[in-house]
């Protein structure tokens, strides 16, 4: 079981969650966009170690602090095999259009994961599926019955597909999986209000007609 906590980060207003195994104390960290001190100031307050820093895709407004934050607290960078070159790459993660408000040195994962691989977090396993279309390098992490999402699905709605790489049919393809789990999921989107995937299934109009 574990606990969720969310921070906003960057001007597009980017949830960042911070994940800790309730049994354990180990944390996680999804999409750190940019630098959250509230953030930093809380895991320095604790005991436990940060294990991962767990991207759902490489823009930069997801990744912006994965490697600072990754160096500060010893934790290993996480991300969908297909995402790994995002990380250093600012046309694809977005960043070479927006010097202006985002200087991002290319950097490295350490863990690049397939679909439907696993990860332990103290007691809690981390489930990685892909669901390219926003990006090729999309994935969700799905953890007990929590869905960290990214800009996969968003709440009646789901991620753009006119950015690089973005492709609408696996957009549509990724959202039925999402509606193929089995059971209801909290949703954590990463932007926007926050849903279950059983109110998606209902009154999002994608999937309610895939």
């Amino acid at each position: 079981m574990i606990s969720v906590k969310n921070f906003e980060v960057t001007f597009l207003d980017t949830h960042c969650y911070l994940i800790i195994d309730i049994n354990t104390g180990k944390k996680a960290v999804v999409d750190p966009g940019d630098k959250s001190q509230s953030l930093i100031d809380e895991l320095k307050e604790s005991d436990s170690k940060l294990e991962y820093v767990l991207l759902t895709h490489g823009h930069y407004d997801h990744i912006g602090f994965a490697k600072e934050l990754a160096e500060m607290f010893g934790a290993k960078i996480v991300i969908g095999e297909e995402g790994k070159e995002f990380l250093n790459k600012g046309t694809l993660n977005l960043s070479d259009f927006h010097r202006d408000i985002c200087i991002l040195n290319p950097f490295e994962g350490d863990i690049f994961l397939k679909d439907n691989d696993t990860l332990k977090l103290g007691d809690s396993t981390i489930k990685y599926i892909t669901t390219p279309g926003h990006t090729k390098g999309c994935g969700c992490y799905i953890i007990d019955d929590n869905l960290f999402c990214g800009d996969t699905l968003f709440c009646e709605s789901h991620g753009r597909t006119d950015l690089p790489t973005g492709n609408e049919n696996q957009m549509y393809k990724s959202l039925k999986k999402l509606k193929d789990l089995e059971g209801d999921f909290k949703v954590y989107p990463g932007h926007g209000p926050f849903s279950t995937l059983d109110h998606e299934r209902k009154y999002n109009p994608v999937m309610r007609m895939l």
